[in-house]
């Protein structure tokens, strides 16, 4: 397993000297400024060459006979058994954006073309890449520690990114925490010339303009619907929307299976986790494997309904106790693997789940990931309900709300920060910039889309995603997100938002089309979601290191967090008790990511 890299410029020698030190490999005479691998986890292959071209990547496609017959169509057969970075070069050269289009899967794509340096990343950010310039030359890489040790970039804390997490809790567009170091977005195919100019060429958005017909096939015409009301004239019953589903989901879990290999499901208990289990089980010819996480006892978990579920669909079941002791012993090199911070405190128990099914020997896992942004979770009626009061019609305004729906630390800036970092941030773009553009209409015309567009392309791709791709990559397995699959979304937003909240039924048109997988128990349940012990573990096990890591002087010396603020929130004091847990958790995580890149 490695990640990869890349580095391209007008003068070809100074290339290959910039790609040497970023990789830590020696350069190599007469060769193309070209794509090496380092040593960090992951899923790089190459390079590959094609026509003047080189490239590397983290390519893994779901969906390797459509390209192959697309290619043949095309008079560009290639050979059946080229690996996937090699198809997805062959895609670029001969079909250009279609063929990335037509890709469906897991990657990152680096492309050397001459003194240009081509990135590629798939529709919805399964995989990440970054990239700066420095010297006269480009340099991308899968890894973002690489291009901190690259010797040529002058780099340093990128403060606005600093506010971004703590308004987040993950950096939800382009930036990083380094300054000049950007990420590729996601269904975008980003040309680096050798003037130091950058073109970005969108090759796939989702879009609700489909809708009411959208990829429907001829004869799935129904009438009658839920209580809400039936179709309109000329529309498409709710039951031809769910029984399309129920074939797209088939598919997107058939073709994330591993052929003659026993598979994992992380399983919460969940509707959307259970959803995908029942799929597995129903579709893989080899055993499935089930686990689900406990906190203990004396806490409120889904063990039952994840039990349920196990039994139901006849999986090998474990559950993976997680102490507040191994949190806080693992937490710093848990932080360290992820290339941008995630506040979020089910990441020491994603890589112990991981290195479960590693130590059982499987190399591919599947999730639920993917059914609140895509459907309609509980997490936007904050934001439903403000539309209906909010007295302010301004687009900004609406940004604003969002942005305090997240519940993190944006209103808590002003005591948070010191007055230096205050000042120094006054100039700096605000947050509402990654959100606004979602917030109006566009390719999304009614509130509920664009709310979920909005997910989609924030915390889908710079959160759900990566976090889980890092995590299980880090152990050799890969973590493939069925629910996240091209197709699946389309057809998401190509459904009536009716459809996926019906009254008080968040994603109704997705239970409907597994109801009959799953136990009513379980589908109808109302989502609780993972109660994590956080204030518990900062009380114990966390609170001494979080008292030593916050209020020492390595933090003190950076000027970022006022201690006063932080004392307080450690004593309990100072907001709502049920907050105080994820907002220091926060912090910590980001001190602890700021030392693990020793910024």
């Amino acid at each position: 397993m490695a990640r990869c890299c890349a580095c391209a410029g007008p003068d070809e020698d100074r290339a290959r000297a910039q790609l040497a030190a970023l990789t830590g490999a020696p350069a190599r005479p007469g060769a193309a400024p070209a794509a090496l691998i380092d040593g960090e986890p992951g899923h790089a292959s190459g390079p590959f060459t094609l026509d003047g071209l080189t490239a590397v990547g983290e390519v893994t496609l779901h969906n390797r006979s459509d390209l192959l017959a697309a290619l043949a169509a095309a008079g560009a057969a290639a050979p059946a058994g080229c690996p996937d970075g090699e198809l997805l070069l062959r895609c670029w050269a001969r079909l250009g954006a279609a063929g990335i289009r037509a890709a469906e899967g897991m990657f990152v794509l680096i492309v050397v073309d001459g003194t240009d340096l081509v990135l590629i990343r798939d529709q919805v950010g399964a995989r990440t890449v970054f990239y700066a310039r420095a010297d006269g030359c480009w340099a991308a890489s899968t890894s973002l520690r690489s291009l901190r040790h690259w010797p040529a970039l002058g780099t340093g804390l990128n403060l606005a990114a600093v506010r971004s997490f703590l308004t987040f809790a993950y950096l939800p567009g382009e930036e990083t925490l380094l300054r000049g170091v950007l990420e590729a977005l996601p269904g975008r195919i980003l040309r680096l010339a050798a003037d130091g100019s950058a073109t970005q060429e969108p090759y796939w958005e989702p879009s609700d303009a489909l809708a009411p017909r959208g990829g429907l096939p001829a004869g799935e015409l129904t009438a009658g619907g839920p209580a809400n009301g039936g179709p309109g004239p000329g529309e498409l019953g709710p039951e031809a929307y769910a029984a399309r589903l129920r074939t797209l989901l088939e598919d997107a879990t058939r073709c994330r299976l591993p052929q003659d290999e026993s598979v994992a499901v992380l399983l919460s208990g969940g509707v959307d986790s259970s959803l995908v289990t029942a799929l597995a089980a129903k579709l893989h010819t080899r055993p499935v494997h089930t686990y689900s996480i406990s906190f203990g006892d004396e806490l409120p978990n889904e063990l039952g309904y994840s039990g349920l579920v196990a039994e139901h669909c006849g999986t090998r079941h474990r559950i993976l106790t997680v102490s507040g002791e191994q949190v806080a012993a693992r937490l710093a090199d848990t932080v360290a693997l992820l290339d941008s911070p995630v506040g979020d405190p089910l990441t020491v128990p994603n890589l112990m789940l991981a290195e479960a099914v590693a130590g059982d020997g499987l190399g591919v896992s599947l999730n639920g990931e993917g059914g609140d942004p895509v459907f309609g979770g509980p997490k936007n009626l904050p934001m439903l309900v403000h539309e209906l009061h909010r007295d302010d019609p301004s687009p900004g305004a609406r940004a604003e709300a969002y942005l305090r729906s997240y519940r993190k630390c944006y209103q808590d800036l002003p005591v948070l920060l010191t007055p230096e970092a205050l000042r120094a941030l006054a100039g700096e773009p605000h947050p509402e910039r990654f959100v606004a553009p979602y917030l109006r209409p566009g390719a999304m015309q009614s509130l509920l889309n664009q709310l979920l567009h909005c997910n989609l392309r924030t915390k889908g791709a710079h959160h759900i995603l990566t976090k889980v791709e890092r995590l299980t990559a880090s152990q050799g397995v890969q973590g493939r997100s069925p629910l996240f699959d091209r197709r699946v979304i389309d057809h998401a937003f190509a459904t009536p938002p009716r459809w996926k909240l019906n009254g008080t039924v968040e994603k109704w048109v997705l239970k409907e089309a597994v109801r009959d997988l799953l136990p009513d128990t379980v589908t109808d349940r109302p989502k609780s979601g993972m109660r994590v012990p956080v204030q518990k573990w900062l009380r114990g096990p966390l609170h001494e290191l979080s008292g030593d890591l916050l209020l020492g002087d390595r933090a003190r010396q950076r000027g970022l967090l006022r201690p006063d603020t932080v004392r307080t929130w450690m004593r309990g004091e100072g907001t709502l008790l049920p907050r105080q847990g994820g907002k220091l958790w926060l912090v910590l995580t980001l001190e602890l990511w700021l030392r693990a890149y020793d910024l």
